[in-house]
């Protein structure tokens, strides 16, 4: 068996995730309770803009957790998507809320309540 063999189903449903909700975590652990610190950053982040998001383990599949490291062709996790765009990790994440931009993208893609 090939790698992107093993990779498509992965690839198709974080395609789907992804296609499916405004604003998706890839991340270890849930939003209730994340599982790195790093994730906590973004969820806390999100939590506190009060913007809507699917948390997705990683943790709970091995293919998974690799996966989602090729789909977006970046190296860690958590991972942000907003309307279909991979948007960044953790320290991309708090550099785009400190300097506001990330509320303002959030704004732009009517996301905000």
């Amino acid at each position: 068996m090939t790698d992107v063999a093993v990779a498509n189903p992965i690839h198709d449903f974080l395609a789907a995730a992804v296609a499916e909700n405004p604003v998706v975590v890839f991340m270890k652990g849930v939003p209730e309770q994340p599982r790195c610190g790093f994730s906590a950053i973004v969820v806390q982040i999100l939590d506190h803009l009060g913007v809507d998001f699917v948390g997705v383990d990683v943790l709970q599949d091995d293919a998974l957790r690799s996966g989602v490291k090729s789909f977006s062709d970046w190296p860690t996790i958590p991972q942000l998507y907003v309307k279909g765009e991979f948007v960044g990790g953790s320290d991309i994440v708090r550099e785009m809320f400190e300097s506001g931009e990330l509320k303002s993208l959030f704004a732009e893609q009517g996301l905000l309540h």
